[in-house]
């Protein structure tokens, strides 16, 4: 069945739904009641419409299905609650558990062919990153990541767990590395009288704590697990893009635009959002795709949160990832 006829059968559907609610409506809250009920009769009827309408589209959606391919969109920095976490200027972003969850919707769904992945995000938390990649992974079909402005850090980690990826020539992409930092507050602690005392079982269970300088054994310490993060990403990344690792390692963690990120092998394709929906169609065999977002219900609050404080802490705080080791260092990725 074509898309054509298939939206004709859904406009049908939609419209039989809606009359036959009418004609109830007015039965029951009009046609019957007395005088004194006419006007909240009327305002039932409208009432029932407006219910039928929403019912009968969602039963045409289910009955004629006009979509195939299923779009699921990783925005702002990525943590396990879509939390803003203790970074200052850091925006909000969806929970990682909802965007695997709406993935492996995608993933049930029978109508849904393929998946795109629309990315749009400076990087977060390493295991929740992780989890959304290995969703899109297992996605059994044709996978495109879309970057649109910014697919760094974690959201390239994401993007290595799909077939293709495709940016605009102005996109941000990269930042494949890892950083730990810590405020050493040490000195200034000392001038206002404040001293450190340390209880703690463990030679390096208070590393990179922010009252004490690190002695250069805790420094080895955490330079060893942000290198063994870094390996963990770099072979990540080698093995989802097939490339070398080497030539992931020569980027240094570099931001690229787009262009130069095709040109280095980062990217696969250029373009805009229709050339991906062409690419998708060319992947699934037919002339043209129809793509439906599945998205988890959220507040208007909370899409609102995020905007302007996602850019500022792109550029400003970098891309990131970060856990606490108890006192305070962090490492972002």
């Amino acid at each position: 069945m074509t898309n054509q006829f298939t939206r004709l059968f859904r406009v049908a559907v939609v419209l039989v739904v809606t009359v036959l609610a009418a004609i109830v409506g007015w039965v029951l809250f009009y046609s019957v009641p007395s005088d004194l009920a006419e006007l909240l009769g009327i305002l039932l009827i409208i009432g029932t419409v407006v219910t039928a309408l929403r019912f009968g589209g969602q039963l045409a959606e289910s009955v004629f299905p006009t979509y195939d391919v299923a779009e699921v969109a990783v925005e702002g920095p990525i943590t396990r609650d879509g939390g803003g976490g203790r970074i200052p200027g850091r925006g909000g972003g969806m929970p990682a558990d909802d965007i695997v969850d709406q993935i492996d919707a995608a993933s049930a769904d029978e109508n849904a062919e393929a998946l795109v992945l629309k990315l749009n995000t400076p990087g977060g938390e390493v295991l929740p990153s992780d989890d959304i990649r290995r969703a899109a992974a297992d996605f059994d079909g044709p996978t495109i990541a879309y970057a649109t402005d910014t697919c760094a850090s974690g959201g390239y980690w994401i993007a290595s767990g799909c077939d293709e990826l495709w940016a605009h020539d102005a996109s941000i992409v990269g930042s494949i590395g890892v950083i730990g930092s810590s405020v050493n507050a040490s000195e200034l602690a000392e001038k206002v009288g404040i001293s450190y005392e340390r209880f703690a079982a463990g030679k390096y269970k208070d590393a990179g704590s922010v009252l004490k300088e690190p002695t250069d054994d805790e420094r080895a310490y955490l330079q060893g697990l942000i290198d063994d993060y870094y390996d963990d990403f770099v072979e990540r990344v080698a093995e989802g893009r097939e490339m070398d690792p080497e030539a992931i390692r020569e980027t240094e963690a570099r931001v690229y635009l787009g262009e130069e990120a095709h040109e280095l092998g980062l990217v696969d394709s250029l373009g805009t959002r229709d050339d991906v929906e062409d690419r998708l169609a060319e992947l699934l065999d037919r002339e043209e795709v129809s793509v439906r977002e599945f998205t988890p219900q959220v507040s208007i609050a909370d899409r609102l949160r995020g905007g302007a404080e996602g850019v500022a802490f792109a550029f400003g705080a970098g891309v990131a990832s970060s856990f606490d080791v108890d006192d305070g260092f962090s490492f972002r990725h």
